[in-house]
């Protein structure tokens, strides 16, 4: 019994052995190193860039009162169609006290010019009825009456403007309705009822109390940097595509190049704009985030090879041809325009020759 349970386990010490021996065989043997295969190629190369932006609408109008007041109604809420000169908001007026008692102060006078001008218009019109006072005269009379009545008309206007941000003869114009003032997608309600608005003047931009903006007409702003702005024009043709909208396209084209570059993260980058076509049926949201495709040059029907089947020495560059009898020879080339990708050779190669490729590392079963 204890023989046959030493001749196992000297059986295990053995299988053990020969394996390890077998493992560290197998690891010591060199690798078989293989290459790809590249055809020479014909065909386009371009090379494009991609510039990141936005997409705006090309008109963009932010509304604002034209008098100061608290926001009393609402008729239109954000996303919204709005036809210009319709109203949005209705304000409750409330009147600088200032220009309150101005107002009132302009009134009382009126009213005591036009007392005495009826006056001396009832005198005037009683003379020249019995053909004491020259026409002359009468007409000069006449005329101050008349001065007189619209003066006090257009005080009491004036009151009524300030005090209940209306008056009788401009009913239908009230400035206390907040219009828009173009067609367009409401994109913002930035107020509530009971907010306090005020009108733009010298001192302050006014109050925001809508955004209107044409959606139909809109257009993709980004910034391209220093080294590559040399190669643009306006009317250029760009790709646009809109991350949150998957498989999205659509055409675009060119249409400003900033004459003056910004400074961005250490780059000095210029600002372009271009006219986008929006697909039918698909809504597009102002701000969406944007990439702009656009070549910045091409050639067509050349040579080209994979970048990564170049060998660069010095200023050099070089390819590994393989010749007839299998093997690779050290060739010199010229390259061209590249895609990132793709290279053009402009001398050293022909059609159909086989380069060596990437580096395949297999180990030797």
């Amino acid at each position: 019994m204890k023989k046959i349970i030493r001749y196992i386990l000297l059986a295990l010490v053995a299988v053990v052995f020969l394996g390890t021996f077998v493992f560290l065989y197998r690891k010591s043997r060199p690798e078989v190193v293989r290459y790809q295969d590249i055809e020479v190629t014909v065909g386009d190369i371009t090379r494009t860039t991609i510039i990141t932006g936005k997409i705006e609408p090309r008109n963009e109008v932010n509304v604002k009162p034209q008098i100061n007041g608290i926001i009393a109604e609402l008729y239109k809420e954000a996303g919204q169609m709005v036809q210009e000169n319709e109203v949005i908001a209705k304000l409750k007026v409330i009147p600088d006290m200032n220009q309150l008692s101005s107002a009132e102060s302009r009134v009382r006078l009126s009213e005591l010019n036009l007392k005495q001008a009826t006056t001396n218009y009832e005198r005037e019109k009683t003379l020249y009825d019995q053909h004491l006072v020259s026409q002359e005269e009468y007409d000069q009379v006449l005329q101050s009456y008349n001065q007189a009545k619209e003066e006090r008309a257009a005080a009491q206007d004036a009151l009524e403007v300030i005090r209940d941000g209306v008056s009788r003869s401009n009913a239908t114009s009230s400035s206390t309705l907040v219009r828009s003032t173009i067609t367009g997608l409401i994109l913002d309600i930035p107020v509530k009822v009971g907010n306090s608005v005020i009108q733009a003047n010298t001192m302050n931009d006014g109050t925001t109390v809508a955004t209107v903006a044409n959606m139909s007409d809109l257009i993709f702003d980004g910034n391209i940097d220093e080294t590559e702005v040399g190669s643009l024009f306006e009317g250029m043709p760009l790709t646009i595509t809109i991350g949150a909208l998957s498989d999205y396209k659509s055409n675009a084209t060119l249409e400003y190049i900033s004459p003056k570059a910004v400074e961005n993260n250490g780059a000095n980058q210029f600002e372009i704009k271009a006219a986008v076509v929006p697909q039918d049926g698909v809504t597009i949201r102002s701000g969406y985030s944007a990439n702009a495709e656009l070549a910045l040059d091409s050639v067509s029907q050349v040579l080209y090879v994979p970048e990564s089947a170049l060998d660069f020495s010095s200023e050099d560059t070089y390819v590994f041809l393989k010749g007839e009898d299998g093997k690779y020879k050290r060739t010199k080339v010229s390259t061209g325009l590249s895609d990132g990708v793709n290279i053009e050779i402009t001398e050293g190669l022909k059609a159909g020759d086989i380069v060596r490729g990437p580096r395949i590392v297999d180990e030797e079963e």
